[in-house]
């Protein structure tokens, strides 16, 4: 069983595979257009960057880039701006994703990782231990205070909608069932790959990471903060990939319960026409990767 991840997006659902990756639009019109594309992943050629720590770096830039793509195609669709003549939308130009990149690191780095720090600083603490603690307790309400202003925004709504509806479609091929809307309907809005669990951890993991600096100059708060995102990343993404292994586990799933309550800010209960464009995602995504296993064997044989 091939394993899936995914993302909402804007009236649909990004579904991914190892070698694969397809969304799925609810059109104006009400019909159901979907995109698929291969994956051309570092991973796969050198053994560097499937080692642990590394690929989780490599899969956070992979995932980041695909998620990009998928929101641009499925603003396209949604907003009926086809170009005339072509298939498919156009996809946001390099340049444009390039820049929306940044911004969007550049944001989550600014506030979730260097501004609480900076407020800490600012603080009348010369214990290092204590300041530690004191950036950790600021950073954590900085992101739950962030994830629950975005669940009170009502335009963000079906997307939380969706992102609820590719949980369940994902839970469901798991638990090995149909995929049909109203069997994934009974499934969890929870799923321990999520991407808000993985944000968590890596607030989480940061406390511990910074543990050992105690309290540094403001300049080098800046410099530790911002440098050791991507190892951090790293070993949150080891932690969610763990509990994806052994979602049976009840210790584990018990220790990692903060992270999977919090995605009840990020997930609405979907629509059985949600759960059929997720659906629909996913059944294409596990059509090409099967299209890519039986390449691949015949080019091994």
């Amino acid at each position: 069983m091939s394993a899936i991840g995914g993302q909402a997006v804007l009236e649909g659902v990004m579904m991914r595979g190892p070698r694969n990756w397809a969304v799925a639009v609810r059109k104006p019109d009400g019909e159901i257009a979907q995109v698929s594309h291969s994956i051309e992943s570092p991973m796969a050629r050198h053994f560097v960057y499937r080692l642990p720590i590394v690929r989780g770096v490599v899969a956070l830039g992979e995932s980041l880039s695909i998620g990009f793509r998928a929101l641009s195609v499925s603003a396209h669709y949604a907003a009926v701006e086809e170009a005339e003549g072509d298939e498919e939308p156009a996809e946001i130009g390099r340049w444009a994703m390039f820049f929306s990149f940044l911004l969007a690191i550049g944001f989550a780095v600014s506030v979730f990782k260097i501004g609480p720090g900076l407020v800490a600083d600012a603080l009348p603490i010369s214990s290092g231990p204590l300041f530690v603690l004191v950036e950790a307790v600021i950073r954590i309400c900085v992101f739950v205070g962030y994830l629950a202003l975005l669940s009170l925004l009502p335009h963000l709504k079906r997307v939380f909608q969706y992102h609820a509806a590719e949980h369940k479609a994902i839970n469901a091929y798991e638990a090995g069932v149909e995929l049909t809307p109203e069997n994934t309907q009974r499934f969890s809005l929870i799923h321990p790959r999520c991407g808000t669990s993985f944000l968590f951890w890596v607030v989480v993991i940061s406390a511990f990471v910074y543990a050992p600096f105690g309290r540094l100059p403001w300049q080098y708060v800046i410099l530790t903060r911002a440098l050791l995102l991507l190892p951090i990343a790293g070993l949150a993404y080891e932690l969610i990939r763990l509990a994806g292994k052994h979602y049976d586990n009840r210790i584990l799933m018990t220790l990692l319960a903060p992270g999977l309550w919090l995605q009840r800010l990020t997930t609405r209960e979907p629509s059985l026409d949600q759960l059929e464009v997720s659906i629909r995602a996913l059944r294409e995504v596990l059509s090409v990767e099967s299209k890519s296993s039986d390449a691949l064997v015949e080019v091994v044989a």
